[in-house]
């Protein structure tokens, strides 16, 4: 390290990792910031160098670094930063103090914990302190590696379990067991340790009944409201299970009760129709949603709720290890709340490693054309939301609208420039009758959801006032 280097980094100005101090008479605010280093990503902290960013150094003798190396006893954990000091000129040498990430987060400084955000240090406050703490312990002693107490091999789905290796062998994801004993394949995903089953083991293959006896976390919600909000239930149920079974429950659900986005083809006397939401980047969302989740809130779920105007996947816990919702559509590590459980997702081939399943459902939804998905992380529960960029016809405005004058809505929303009533006719199926669609129509109207242009059989409908958002 030479005056070139102090130099080149005092160019580049203070950072996440880099902060410049003119003497170590400020050695408390560097140890301040040194401590939030330790919480971070590392980093160091360079004295000799003016607010102007100019190097200038500072007189360096045994009394110094000992005073510093002082301060350094005042770290909780312990944390031994390295000290280098760079001979300038004029009998002046600038200290470069640098850490590493620390194991032992969170650290503190004279009982305060600090963190670091862009140039700049703030105090962590105590939820943010406990919850680091909370991710460091969280290594060896989650839910999902501790005991399965009471279990047996007799408690599981042993042919959910082959079903997986057959899987993951195929995809290359593991090699042959070279045995078909169930046992043997569990000791090979690491689902048993010191020949007892772990939890892991539970939520991803255990038989439904024994499940919600011993786990009723491991539960699915699915609704269907009428409109926007949760006023009205069409539908309303739950289920207890395995992880594989709760995935293949949920999505059944949504191919039952997710309304098809009609469009019409342009030249073509045709109708396409297509799901609302990509079904890929729905499993995406679900599996992300049962393999992340945090399973130690006893009373948590994973719930799926369709409203008119969007769908959304909730999931109990928070959003690990200082990830953001916008961070989550970055490019980002891999770092699950239960390693083992996505790895068995990932090795059966339903979610993707390397942090790649909320990147998938933006791509999925872009090319679908669809708005991203939106994620939002509050009172402990993880919220995945797909909203539609398309028309959809509302179930209730004043009244109840039948599935006939909702399928009127969504043909004449395919004309911009206002559709007949012969071209609404030959685009609904099936054929209704001419005089049920003049009914229908004029009942829209004074709903106020339709307005007309012309009269009679030429007249050209429109709509007035889409009742759901369109992304």
């Amino acid at each position: 390290m030479t005056r070139d280097t102090i130099e080149a980094w005092a160019k580049a100005g203070e950072s996440a990792t880099q902060e410049f101090k003119e003497t170590t008479s400020e050695k408390e605010k560097a140890l301040r910031t040194l401590c939030a280093m330790l919480n971070g990503r590392g980093g160091r902290v360079v004295f000799g160098v003016r607010d102007d960013r100019s190097v200038a150094g500072q007189q360096v003798g045994d009394s110094t670094l000992e005073r510093l190396a002082n301060h350094f006893k005042q770290f909780d954990p312990p944390a031994f930063p390295s000290v280098e000091t760079v001979p300038l000129r004029d009998d002046k040498s600038a200290i470069v103090v640098t850490v590493n990430r620390g194991h032992g987060r969170p650290y503190y400084y004279q009982n305060k914990s600090y963190r670091r955000v862009a140039n700049t240090t703030t105090e962590m406050t105590r939820d943010e302190a406990n919850r680091m703490l909370v991710e460091r312990l969280h290594a060896e002693t989650r839910w999902e590696i501790e005991p399965a107490t009471g279990w047996t091999l007799a408690d599981l789905d042993a042919n959910e379990i082959r079903v997986t290796i057959d899987e993951a062998v195929r995809r290359g994801r593991l090699e042959h067991p070279g045995s078909q004993e169930i046992g043997d394949l569990l000791r090979g995903l690491r689902l048993v340790k010191d020949g007892v089953l772990l939890r892991a083991a539970a939520v991803l293959f255990g038989h439904p009944d024994r499940v919600e006896t011993e786990y009723r976390q491991c539960l699915l919600r699915v609704a269907k409201f009428r409109g926007v909000d949760k006023t009205e239930f069409l539908d309303n149920r739950q289920f207890y299970g395995n992880a594989f079974y709760l995935l293949s429950r949920a999505e059944r659900f949504l191919r039952e009760n997710l309304p098809i986005a009609g469009r019409v083809v342009p030249n073509l006397f045709e109708r396409i129709d297509d799901p609302l939401y990509p079904p890929v980047a729905l499993r995406e969302a679900l599996a992300n949603a049962i393999c992340h989740r945090d399973y130690a809130i006893g009373g948590g779920s994973v719930a799926a709720a369709v409203y008119d105007d969007r769908l959304e996947i909730t999931s109990a816990g928070q959003l690990p290890f200082g990830l953001t919702p916008a961070a989550l559509f970055l490019p980002h590590a891999s770092q699950p709340w239960n390693p083992l459980i996505a790895d068995v997702f990932y090795r059966r081939g339903v979610i993707e490693r390397w942090g790649r399943g909320t990147l998938r459902m933006a791509e999925l939804t872009a090319d679908a054309g669809l708005p991203k998905p939106e994620i939002t992380d509050a009172h402990s529960t993880v919220t995945v939301t797909f909203r539609p960029s398309r028309y959809i016809p509302p179930s209730r405005v004043t009244q109840n609208i039948t599935d006939q004058q909702r399928r009127i809505l969504g043909v004449i929303a395919q004309f911009p420039g206002g559709c007949s009533r012969a071209e609404l006719i030959a685009h609904l199926s099936p054929v209704p009758d001419d005089g049920e669609v003049k009914t229908d129509l004029q009942r829209l109207k004074s709903l106020d959801l339709i307005c007309p242009t012309g009269h009679g059989r030429g007249a050209k409908w429109k709509l007035v006032k889409p009742a759901a958002p369109t992304g």
